[in-house]
């Protein structure tokens, strides 16, 4: 294969990047992103400061983690600035996917139903929910958990009828997924969140609303929690670990409903006084405090990658200038081939594992071969810039994530650049 990073780069893609910085639309998109991170610093900064973090919470617990004080102060931080009454902030949470599983197997019992109101969930959270074989694994329906979901009306738009006539006596939880997953279907603004939750409601008042905000962090003014959330679950190594948490996941809402998801993660009336923070409490604490200068460079990224692809002919969701409410840049290729070119350049733009070319296989909790590039300081963080696609139909890729929006730029161009270098354009 040629060698994608080019000596220079094509004069057409030197023209479209200039052009694109000059586009009056795109620098209010860039204002817009600057002025929700602004906001979003100062409301984090008020929150340190009235949670009154100290040095001393930075220090290590071991065995139980009995009485660790800056977990405690991290956890009332990360509720005062979700808006929430409650949170649980762990190193020993894996990945989204599971403090999602924490919320689901907390909440729902034997003869509960769940009702996925915005599609079906992500691949990975799909796999928990209802399994992939006929033997019993610990899939919510092997607890005796009910279990159905609400398409999108043509994939562009909330089944508002739908989703109230879903809802039935013996539905105990509700599940909204405010990114798009690995679909063309639009990310939720946290207004149509709250309409959302108004919605569920005014049906049933007791009905526990669990919103899934992987990549909806910091993108906008508010967090779920704020609108009404019940419980709401995300990522440490996605936006609120601002880059350097290595590891972790938070879970914040209700503290009855907080408190359940811990016995989950440790065992029942132990979750919330157990689990040691291993030195990891000023990573987390710093992560958090970085995480909206870092979510806006991301955005600034995204939009640039998505107005580049779009002047080159292709379909990109959302629009650059749309009003943005997670990270996830989707861009339709067409096909195969584009796929892999447009990882392997992602790939050669970052600065660990540059030399790798990915290409597609089998992964765990998928059911066909997926190709990721991730040239990432942490292993799996998608805060960091990252690309990945499904390879089946319609053969788009998901960009999302950047330290900072240059390489971003960079990376965008070095897969226009390698589009060109391989006859695409």
């Amino acid at each position: 294969m040629k060698d994608l990073i080019p000596d220079k780069f094509d004069p057409r893609i030197l023209d479209l990047t200039q052009e694109i910085k000059a586009e009056q639309d795109i620098k209010v998109a860039y204002e817009r992103v600057d002025e929700t991170v602004q906001a979003n610093q100062l409301r984090l900064l008020k929150a340190y400061r009235t949670t009154r973090i100290s040095d001393t919470d930075f220090t290590t617990t071991t065995g139980y983690g009995y009485d660790d004080e800056g977990r405690n102060k991290l956890e009332q931080l990360f509720a005062t600035t979700f808006g929430a009454e409650a949170a649980l902030v762990r190193p020993q949470i894996v990945s989204g996917t599971h403090a999602l599983a924490l919320c689901l197997y907390g909440t729902l019992f034997p003869g509960d139903e769940l009702v996925a109101v915005t599609g079906r969930p992500y691949n990975t959270l799909a796999g928990i929910i209802s399994g992939n074989s006929k033997k019993r694994a610990g899939f919510l329906i092997d607890y005796g958990i009910i279990y159905k979901e609400v398409p999108w009306a043509e994939n562009t738009t909330l089944n508002i009828p739908a989703i109230k006539a879903s809802i039935s006596p013996r539905t105990r939880a509700v599940l909204i997924q405010r990114s798009r997953g690995y679909s063309l279907r639009p990310s939720l603004s946290i207004n149509e969140i709250k309409q959302l939750i108004q919605l569920i409601k005014s049906v049933n008042e007791s009905i526990v609303v669990i919103v899934d905000n992987c990549y909806g962090e910091f993108v906008e003014y508010e967090e779920p929690p704020a609108v009404g959330a019940d419980l709401t679950a995300g990522s440490l190594i996605k936006n609120p670990g601002g880059g350097l948490a290595p590891c972790g996941g938070y879970v914040v809402g209700k503290k009855e409903l907080v408190k359940l998801a811990a016995s989950r993660l440790i065992a029942p009336e132990l979750g919330i006084e157990c689990g040691p923070t291993l030195g990891l409490n000023r990573l987390f604490y710093q992560g958090l405090y970085m995480s909206p200068l870092i979510v806006g460079e991301a955005l600034h990224g995204a939009i640039f990658a998505a107005r580049l692809f779009e002047l080159l002919g292709f379909t990109v969701f959302p629009k650059p200038t749309a009003p943005r409410h997670d990270l996830v840049q989707a861009i339709c290729l067409g096909d195969a081939a584009k796929i892999r070119v447009f990882c392997q350049a992602i790939q050669m733009a970052s600065p660990v594992d540059s030399y790798v070319l990915p290409e597609a296989a089998p992964m765990p909790g998928y059911d066909i071969p997926v190709i990721m590039a991730a040239g990432t300081f942490i292993q799996g963080s998608s805060i960091e810039l990252s690309a990945d696609a499904p390879m089946c139909q319609p053969f788009t890729v998901f960009l999302q994530g950047g330290l900072n929006r240059y390489q971003v730029e960079f990376a965008a161009m070095l897969a226009a650049q390698a589009f060109i270098n391989e006859g695409f354009l």
